[in-house]
């Protein structure tokens, strides 16, 4: 029963629609109606600017940190990689949000950051140089996703592996459309990496 419970409260936690709630806070809009109607971090970017797109990111990677840590905070027995793949799937599924929520990437960086602090500070700065050399947020969260299974494999860790390329599966996945829009060259690079205004 309270492991059940546990799992309720991470998806419940993941559910929170951070972007829905910094859009309505900070510029009184509901950004599933701007830019790509996503909840996620890019169009928080996009759609809210700099400042409330970085509180956007920094509020779903901790959804996911602090997920991984219920087993932890409520002394339950469950690994802190599946709690936090109950909020993975809350973010993208948020009850909240009528089932249409983010991508997948910045929460499930949170989990990593609980569960393996350095590999997620080396996600970081391989994300920052698949950006600086692509200029595709989408192409690059998805190289993120395949270095970090690559890296996993490294590790030993059974369940790391198995989680981590699960995760990385659905953030190729959310990223279906993307894809087809690189294909198409019709996918929006940033500009602030190449100077460009």
């Amino acid at each position: 029963m309270l492991i059940a419970l546990l799992f309720v409260l991470a998806y419940l936690l993941g559910s929170i629609p951070s972007g829905l709630i910094v859009g309505k806070a900070a510029k009184g809009i509901d950004i599933r109606e701007h830019g790509s109607g996503n909840l996620g971090a890019t169009n928080a970017f996009r759609t809210l600017g700099v400042k409330a797109g970085s509180i956007v990111v920094a509020a779903d990677i901790l959804k996911g940190t602090l997920a991984a840590f219920l087993p932890t905070i409520l002394h339950i027995g469950v690994h802190p990689l599946l709690a936090g793949v109950a909020a993975v799937i809350g973010h993208m599924f948020p009850v909240f949000a009528k089932f249409k929520g983010g991508k997948a990437v910045a929460t499930s960086g949170g989990v990593l950051l609980c569960y393996q602090p350095f590999l997620f500070l080396t996600m970081i700065a391989v994300f920052f140089l698949f950006l600086y050399i692509t200029k595709y947020v989408s192409l690059s969260s998805i190289l993120t996703g395949l270095y970090t299974t690559v890296y996993s494999l490294f590790t030993k860790d059974l369940l790391l592996v198995a989680v981590v390329a699960f995760l990385t599966a659905f953030v190729v996945y959310r990223h279906r459309t993307n894809i087809k829009r690189i294909m198409d060259k019709t996918e929006p690079k940033i500009k602030w990496m190449s100077g460009k205004k």
